[in-house]
């Protein structure tokens, strides 16, 4: 009687982790495909507001185009946050050079343009911003599940690097 009381408790604690284990694992799997999926809207983000650069500002287009090119993948988003700072800094540059142009008659329709455009910035930027944050949170809970010591202890989390924080920098801060 004490014999199947053990084993019936044992065989309790063993299943319980086991569905721990696959539950966690399934989370894990989630997470990775959020991750996944908001990398990819980060780099669909960053890309449209660096079109956005080469259209409004021909000179900084050839740069532009150079940051477009490339990628982004996890473990390899240094490239990208260097590229993407050093281009915001000319166009930070540029536009707040460009806001003081005088409202004199000639300066008028300049101004305008250049709002229209500025206004386009803005929205691309804050469309990156939106991909950044969701990007980061789904960073966060990803960390914060694959650091935890049983999941690492089980290897839950397999082979795949440790996801990186993006750096972001928007173009327009003042």
């Amino acid at each position: 009687m004490m014999f199947d009381l053990a084993l019936a408790l044992l065989l309790i604690c063993v299943v319980s982790a086991l569905l721990w284990i696959y539950f966690t694992a399934q989370r894990l799997h989630r997470l990775h495909i959020r991750l996944d999926a908001a990398l990819q809207s980060l780099q669909a983000a960053l890309d449209r507001r660096v079109a956005v650069v080469a259209v409004v500002s021909t000179h900084l287009a050839p740069q532009a185009r150079e940051v477009e090119s490339i990628r982004l993948a996890h473990g390899n988003l240094a490239p990208r946050e260097g590229a993407e700072r050093e281009l915001s800094a000319r166009v930070n540059k540029e536009f707040v050079a460009d806001k003081a142009v005088d409202d004199s008659a000639t300066g008028s329709l300049v101004a305008h343009e250049l709002s229209s455009h500025y206004a386009e910035l803005v929205d691309a930027d804050v469309r990156v911003e939106l991909a950044h944050r969701f990007y980061n949170e789904a960073v966060a809970s990803t960390r914060g599940l694959r650091l935890r010591p049983l999941v690492r202890n089980f290897r839950l989390g397999g082979r795949a690097p440790l996801p990186d924080f993006f750096q972001y920098t928007s173009y327009l801060s003042s």
